[in-house]
Parts: C-alpha cells; sequence; structure tokens
C-alpha cells in the first residue's frame, strides 16, 4: 500500500475551514510535494498527519498505521521538520543528537554511535563538537533534518525546508533530499519554492482554501496552462497589434494572445513551437514588421498556480500554524 494516505481530511478551526476534504497518497520512496497559499492548509494537513491534529473526520494512514487509531505507532514510523530549526543552541550538534536519541529510549552507546553516523551523513562531522549558536542557517538545517532521522524513520515531513536559505544552502539542502530518497525514505515536503517543487517532487499537489484543486507531475501541470507561448518583441509599438494579425495561422485556438503596448510585446500561445523562431522572424519580417526579439517562453510552476487559484504563490502562514517544534519524537517528550 501506498507509504501515506490522506483520506477526505477535514478539520476546522471555529468558524474557518483549514481542510474540506483533502484527499491524496504517496508512494513510497517518493515525495510528494504539496503547495498552496497562504492560509491553504497544508501545515494542517501534516499537522494530521504526523499526530499533532486530530481530523473532525477522514483517514489518514502513515505506513498501513491509522494515525488517529494509534498514534503512538504512528510517531515511531515518521519524522518531522518545521519551519524554523528546532535545535539547543547551547548545546553541540552532537549533543542535539545524542539527546534526541536518548528520547527514543536508545542506550547511551548506541544513541552516540547514531549521533555520529548522521553528523557524517550531513557533512557536520568537523562541527559536531562546536555550540549551535556558531553553526550557519544552512547548518542548522541540516542538524534539524538530522535530528528528525535519528530513529530511522520510513516517512519523512519536511515543511518548509529551505525557507530563508542562501542559495548554496537550498542546493546542499536538495542534495540531502535526493540522498534520503535514494535510501528508501519517503518524503512530503511542503514548500513556498515553485522551483523547488519542480526540482524534486515525484508528484505535486495544490491545495487552495483547504481542498485540493490540482494533482500531477510538473509537466503535467505546466501543460495544463496552456503549452509554450511566444514572446515578440518589435521595434514600434504601433506594430504590436498587427503581430498577432500576421501569425494567426500558427496561433492555438482558444487562447488570446497578450498584447503590451508600453514594452511593444506581443506574447502569443503557439500551436506548435517546432522551429517557430525563424518562422516566427521570417513571417514578420515579410510584413514589414520590425522585430527585436523573439523569445520562447515555457510555462512555469507559478504560471499553472495563477491560472488555478488566481494569484501567485505567496509564503506559507496558515492561520493555525505554529512551527516551533520539529522532529518526531515519542509521546510524552519535547524538543
Amino acid at each position: 500500500m501506498p507509504a501515506v494516505i490522506a483520506d477526505g481530511l477535514v478539520k476546522s478551526f471555529g468558524d474557518t475551514e483549514a481542510l474540506r476534504g483533502v484527499s491524496f497518497e504517496i508512494e513510497r520512496a517518493s515525495v510528494l510535494c504539496v503547495l498552496g497559499p497562504n492560509g491553504a492548509g497544508k501545515t494542517t494537513a501534516v499537522r494530521i498527519l504526523t499526530t499533532l491534529l486530530r481530523p473532525d473526520a477522514g483517514r489518514a494512514v502513515v505506513d498501513g498505521i491509522d494515525v488517529v487509531a494509534d498514534p503512538r505507532g504512528a510517531r515511531a514510523r515518521i519524522g518531522l521538520t518545521g519551519q524554523y530549526a528546532a535545535v539547543d543552541e547551547r548545546l553541540t550538534g552532537f549533543e542535539n543528537l545524542q539527546l534526541v536519541g536518548r528520547l527514543f529510549h536508545m542506550r547511551t552507546a548506541q544513541a552516540r554511535s547514531r549521533a555520529r553516523e548522521l553528523l557524517e551523513r550531513f557533512s557536520l562531522t568537523d562541527a559536531g563538537d562546536r555550540a549551535v549558536k556558531g553553526y550557519s542557517g544552512g547548518m542548522r538545517r541540516r542538524l534539524d533534518i538530522a535530528m528528525s532521522l535519528i530513529a530511522d524513520p520510513s516517512v519523512l515531513f519536511l515543511d518548509e525546508p529551505t525557507t530563508g536559505l542562501d542559495p548554496r544552502s537550498r542546493l546542499q539542502m536538495w542534495d540531502v533530499i535526493d540522498g534520503l530518497v535514494a535510501d528508501g525514505t519517503t518524503l512530503l515536503l511542503t514548500t513556498q519554492y515553485l522551483d523547488e517543487a519542480e526540482r524534486l517532487a515525484d508528484d505535486i499537489v495544490v491545495i487552495d482554501n483547504g481542498s485540493v484543486i490540482a494533482r500531477g507531475t510538473a509537466t503535467q501541470l505546466k501543460s495544463a496552462s496552456g503549452g509554450d507561448r511566444v514572446e515578440v518583441t518589435v521595434s514600434d509599438r504601433d506594430d504590436v497589434d498587427r503581430v498577432p494579425v500576421v501569425l494567426a495561422g500558427s496561433l492555438q485556438a482558444g487562447v488570446e494572445p497578450v498584447l503590451d503596448h508600453a514594452a511593444r510585446q506581443a506574447t502569443l500561445p503557439m500551436s506548435s513551437t517546432d522551429h517557430v523562431v525563424p518562422r516566427v522572424v521570417r513571417s514578420l519580417d515579410e510584413a514589414g514588421i520590425d522585430v527585436v526579439d523573439v523569445v520562447v517562453r515555457r510555462p512555469t510552476l507559478d504560471d499553472v498556480f495563477l491560472q488555478l487559484t488566481g494569484h501567485r504563490a505567496e509564503n506559507d502562514t496558515d492561520a493555525d500554524d505554529d512551527d516551533s517544534t520539529s522532529a518526531a519524537v515519542p509521546e510524552g517528550a519535547a524538543r
């Protein structure tokens, strides 16, 4: 069976419906990315799947365990990393990892061995015996994820794992995630970065207003936004209106061109973009239109988001959000 099953999850906070029947599945050793604007319900769904909230209705199953019927059993199978690194700055990286191991009732020798193993895996060996208050943001994030893996969970939930990281640290984090999946870990990833979803996800779910409004691979979702477009820039703004007329035979039916007279640009939905640049230049030249530039624009996930939700993706801060904790810990323990 799939590693994670969310079946008709419903959750309300007073008059606010955070989830309205959210359903999805995650295959084992794969990455599902959940995209959504502010207040869409992404964090609420994660909290239900990680036993931090009880759904009002619906079913949540992780690694074959119903999280409502057996939350303690589910917690033994999962790891959770929130939006902000939940590490103790006064302790060293090694001590943070060893502490979590002891909370999982590991013997001292076992916790120490696992801590050293994870420090090496996340390239933190040299910094392992230094206080965390001296770590960079990327190092803290890697340590945070390492702490979530101390008990070797089969399913890992990453809520905005690269928020606030510099580009280099983001790339390092992507490599970490690739390695986890290669080792057989199943991941649910929420993110505000569309390029991150495209880079990491095997499957993408788009949530808005507490409901799933689309699902598919990045390629499938982008194809739903109308396909490739050609952006033509001309030297005379009076020629902008002529561009779609001259190229009418090559335009995609049912999709209107976008004309920007101030920028002297016409963005055209083409029925085919094969060898389109020379064809466009030749046709416009024959019509006496002076062309400055022709660019093929492939749809991005941001375009998909705009089409599906009516607005672009924003930073996620659900109304019920509280990401001060992360990592799966035994029932009754806290970090």
